[in-house]
């Protein structure tokens, strides 16, 4: 399966912008590809399903760091910031890979036609794992990427093999992670929601305590399972979202380093511009200029 995956990829990759990733008409369905190893880069990783087709990545979550490679794949049960990296790629053997993203709604369905039990244990562990990518999982993949050469069966054929991916997920061997993310009793969904609420708030003042509430926890049970399932604490988590969306801001949107900076929620310039060059190795403006010329 993997060879006509790359084949595949290849074929849907060829004289592209090489830039990518490279969204398809398939929804979730993208694509990425890539002829040269690549400098370590920062992005938010929603809950998905990351291939490896061919090559090597490598990816840090907070103080976790994953390695995943061809055959393997990187299971995102939470939404979170990363630093993500390729590190084997060449024009002759491009790196190559493939993001589905879990529709949570059809995830739900199936879980509920499973009678999928809640997880034991205390709460949820690290919510991102690498797993092997092979056999029903592979065959699902496979033919998510054929819809690509028919049009017209997308609409039809699309949910139902997101339902067969659901299914396998949560009848295999990582499970109990996976039902975590979908099952609304469970300790990591009520977390999973308080990060929900920070991350659309992220510019506003931040109360632990609140988030604890709402998650239905005490502060250090709600911060310790916040820590558990994404690396990071939650004021850690906030920063990087902030971070991101100035850069974004600046780098898209041509906002200066101040205007960019209260907009996410910062109230002290020098602060910002501290933290900025912490995450990302250059001061604001420097860094959104060579940005801009790339």
């Amino acid at each position: 399966m993997i060879p006509e995956l790359t084949q595949s990829l290849l074929r849907h990759t060829d004289g592209r912008d090489p830039y990518g990733p490279y969204l398809t008409d398939v929804p979730g369905l993208v694509l990425l590809r890539s002829d040269h190893e690549k400098p370590p880069a920062h992005l938010i990783f929603k809950p998905a399903l990351c291939i490896v087709v061919q090559g090597a990545k490598w990816a840090v979550f907070g103080d976790r760091h994953l390695d995943y490679r061809a055959g393997q794949a990187l299971i995102v049960s939470v939404e979170t910031p990363a630093l993500g990296r390729v590190v084997e790629a060449s024009p002759t053997e491009p790196f190559l890979g493939i993001i589905i993203e879990f529709d949570l709604a059809i995830m739900r369905e199936v879980a509920d036609a499973l009678g999928t039990p809640a997880p034991g244990g205390e709460g949820p562990g690290f919510g991102v794992f690498v797993t092997d990518f092979d056999g029903p999982l592979a065959d699902c993949t496979v033919r998510l990427v054929r819809l690509l050469d028919t049009p017209q069966a997308i609409a039809l054929l699309q949910p139902a093999i997101m339902r067969e991916i659901a299914y396998w997920l949560l009848s295999g061997p990582h499970r109990a992670e996976v039902a975590r993310m979908v099952l609304a009793n469970t300790h990591a969904h009520r977390v999973i929601t308080a990060i929900h609420r920070l991350r659309d708030r992220f510019a506003e003042p931040v109360r632990i305590d609140d988030l604890a509430a709402g998650a239905q926890m005490s502060t250090s049970a709600f911060h310790r399972q916040f820590r558990r399932l994404t690396a990071m604490t939650p004021l850690q988590y906030q920063k990087q979202l902030r971070l991101l969306e100035a850069r974004r801001l600046m780098v898209g949107e041509a906002a200066s380093a101040e205007t960019a900076a209260f907009a996410v929620g910062y109230e002290s310039a020098s602060q910002f511009s501290r933290e900025y060059s912490r995450m990302f190795g250059l001061p604001p403006r420097r860094d959104a200029k060579l940005l801009q010329q790339a």
